[in-house]
């Protein structure tokens, strides 16, 4: 019985740091940080003739639905003209947005008839970059007008190395709740971002909207399905830092539906698993000490560990009230299951369109924990290749 109870209190701890502690511990560092060095204090914004030069990149895959949309968004920045480039790099697009692209003076168009992946275009794309600093967004998102001036200012500060900017989720319509599932992660997601960035630095951006001083750009695998992650993450490894900004932000539409969410949620799993692999120097709490707290507090156990022990906390709680280990872990296992019935019922009532956020939301948590394990299947049978399938978006 000591090893089931070893067992249940170790998944235990890790279920709850990982999805509240950490926050609750980040919390308390930064407000004991505040009163011994204040709140830290925003650069000056600097003036258009001291903006440096500024690439938007662009990686699509036939996405001639939203060329129209996406450039509207783009020649709406607020950037000297003289000072950004917007480059679109096609990787192995079939369709018409090439040709929709062509009507844009402005834009450059990297194409490669060869669909390899979006870290190969990233690739691609990079080894044409002629300006001070790059910044990526996804096609089908839209920034903020003054998105670029504040990357601008953060790169003013000589230990940034990458700029993160803020993700935001929206439902088309009321009531979608896989866009709404999806938008209520993120909205949790920054402010550990956020908190993040005020104690050291943030643990890796998101593709829809971040930048980079190329001199710190380094080759990811090919096979790397979050090249966004790891090459702002090479940037930590190299002893700059990840800022975060929720002034410079990107707007997208949540997945079309759970099983389209589904999609994404794997591949991040995947990514994520990969990514531990190739950043395990970065486990090394000799190294850089913050750092590998930070990383390991809130990306490596949410990707790897944690689904495991939530699956472990439930076996070992179900076997310590059958040989009467006591009360306590019966009211335990009593919680868990009402907890995973709520999720049942979430998953039922969205199934038949009801809708219920309470109900959901214990569903999309356990369905992003399930979808670890299927990343880990995954990653066995797409491990090798850097392409992926799109979620449609709503």
């Amino acid at each position: 019985m000591l090893t089931l109870k070893i067992l249940f209190w170790a998944s235990l701890i890790i279920v709850f740091y990982t999805y509240i502690g950490y926050g609750i511990l980040l919390y308390i560092i930064i407000r004991v940080k505040r009163l011994f060095w204040g709140s830290p204090q925003k650069a000056v914004l600097p003036a258009d003739d001291e903006l440096p030069s500024m690439t938007l990149m662009i990686c699509a895959y036939n996405e001639e639905d939203v060329v129209a949309e996406k450039m509207e968004n783009t020649l709406a920045l607020d950037y000297p003209k003289d000072k950004l480039r917007i480059m679109w790099v096609t990787d192995g697009s079939s369709d018409r947005t090439n040709e929709l692209l062509k009507a844009y003076p402005e834009v450059d168009i990297v194409f490669s008839p060869e669909r390899r992946g979006k870290t190969a275009a990233l690739k691609h794309g990079l080894r044409e970059l002629k300006t001070r600093y790059v910044a990526f967004t996804d096609a089908n998102t839209m920034i903020n007008a003054g998105a670029l001036r504040e990357i601008a200012r953060l790169f003013t500060d000589p230990t940034v190395g990458c700029v993160s900017g803020e993700k935001r989720v929206a439902a088309r319509k009321a009531g979608e709740m896989a866009a709404e599932g999806e938008g209520l992660y993120w909205k949790y997601e920054s402010t550990l971002k956020r908190w993040d960035n005020e104690l050291y630095s943030t643990m890796g951006a998101a593709g829809e909207l971040y930048a980079m001083d190329p001199k710190l750009c380094r080759e990811v695998p090919d096979e790397a399905l979050l090249d966004d992650f790891m090459m702002s993450m090479y940037v930590v490894q190299a002893g700059k830092r990840i800022a975060y900004t929720p002034d410079a932000y990107a707007q997208e539409y949540g997945s079309a539906n759970i099983f389209e969410e589904s999609k994404r949620k794997r591949r991040i799993a995947a990514g994520g698993l990969q990514s531990i692999w190739w950043l395990r120097s970065m486990l090394n709490p000799f190294h850089q000490p913050l750092v590998t707290f930070q990383y390991v507090s809130h990306r490596v156990l949410r990707w790897s560990i944690t689904p495991i022990a939530m699956v472990l906390l439930l076996l070992a709680n179900i076997a310590l009230v059958v040989m009467g280990a006591g009360n306590f872990y019966t009211v335990i296992l009593i919680l868990q299951i009402l907890f995973y019935l709520m999720a049942l019922a979430g998953w039922l009532l969205n199934r038949y369109g009801y809708k219920n956020k309470l109900l959901y939301t214990a569903y999309y948590f356990i369905f992003m924990n399930f979808n670890v394990f299927r990343g880990m299947a995954y990653l066995r049978t797409h491990g090798k290749s850097g392409a992926w399938e799109k979620a449609k978006r709503s």
